[in-house]
């Protein structure tokens, strides 16, 4: 199975549109790893973007956020267990937290675990109150799935991952 992760956001790799590269934060501190990581997984850049979260983690410590991203990063490099473990920890870390919720939802989908992930997808929905769309359809695909074992989704309907912040990441599956 072939998972590609691709990210839906404004701002693009620079903060200005004429520079290719991330902004450096001024007086010579450090751009924070998720922002530099999040731009890295909207580039198409998985193992850098992964090596900036765990920089983030090494410094701010191993947030809901971080490890959210850290499992995101670890799907789109296909290394699904290593993404479920990350992401089971991140709703350890942060029952409240709809994305990583979400997040896990879209591995145990990938993972066959369908049952499961509608169980987790009915969580992020609760807690997001209904307001995310990707998570509302990715709830609607994973009970249409366990009701029908034999349903199959067309290859343009995908799951949705999500993150903290302005962008969403969408996870395209080839059967």
């Amino acid at each position: 199975m072939l998972s590609l992760l691709a990210a839906c956001s404004g701002g693009g790799l620079s903060a200005s549109s004429e520079s290719p590269y991330a902004p450096g934060a001024s007086g010579g501190e450090a751009v924070d790893g998720l922002v530099v990581g999040h731009r890295l997984m909207e580039a198409g850049e998985y193992e850098l973007a992964l090596k900036s979260y765990y920089r983030s983690a090494a410094r701010y410590g191993a947030t809901v956020d971080t490890l959210s991203a850290i499992g995101s990063a670890n799907l789109a490099l296909g290394r699904l267990g290593q993404a479920e473990q990350i992401l089971r920890r991140a709703v350890e870390a942060d029952q409240s937290f709809p994305p990583a919720w979400n997040n896990l939802g879209v591995v145990l989908m990938e993972r066959n675990k369908t049952s499961e992930a509608a169980r987790v997808f009915e969580t992020a929905y609760a807690l997001d109150s209904g307001q995310s769309d990707a998570i509302r359809e990715n709830l609607r695909r994973a009970l249409a799935k366990s009701a029908d074992p034999g349903y199959s989704e067309p290859e343009s309907e995908n799951f949705s991952l999500v993150r903290r912040g302005t962008g969403e990441y969408l996870l395209l599956t080839k059967l």
